[in-house]
């Protein structure tokens, strides 16, 4: 992965995750946010994780993978880029994989997260924080981007703390 492929149009899409994700923190759920753009550059879909309620696989990226299917066709899918606050898990990785989405781009990485959560003394995962290209060996992930750092990190930090 390489922050170099990040463009400023990338950028703007991001931050709008690290929104979304801060969206998520203030209605009391896990700090990540995600962005479905079309291959025209219109955003498609936004959203952000909706685990709290107690279902563990409502992440944003598994959301817009469901939603692609339904309302794009394979090469629409193909051209669409996801843009996330935080790198996918392997289930979203999957997701992406099987419906055939487009390029990635990241703010963090799996490898930021799982240092914050253990300098925050959180309980790891259940599910290994492998990288995107681990899963899915064919995709096109850019990121992370350093500048988001630390905005992403202290978002896990505000989460993590009111457990």
């Amino acid at each position: 992965m390489s922050a170099s492929m990040i463009t400023e149009q990338d950028l703007v899409h991001l931050r709008r995750c690290v929104e979304l994700a801060t969206r998520a923190v203030e209605a009391g759920d896990e700090p990540f946010g995600s962005v479905l753009v079309g291959q025209e550059g219109e955003v498609l879909l936004e959203d952000h994780n909706h685990v709290s309620g107690g279902d563990l696989t409502r992440h944003p990226e598994l959301a817009i993978a469901l939603w692609a299917v339904d309302h794009l066709t394979p090469v629409e899918r193909a051209g669409a880029t996801v843009y996330t606050s935080g790198e996918h898990c392997p289930m979203c990785a999957a997701a992406h994989g099987w419906v055939g989405l487009g390029r990635i781009v990241i703010a963090s990485s799996s490898e930021q997260l799982t240092g914050w959560l253990g300098e925050l003394g959180a309980p790891p995962a259940p599910v290994a924080p492998l990288p995107i290209t681990t899963v899915v060996p064919s995709a096109v992930v850019a990121g992370p981007v350093p500048e988001l750092a630390e905005p992403v990190r202290a978002l896990h930090a505000r989460s993590h703390a009111r457990d």
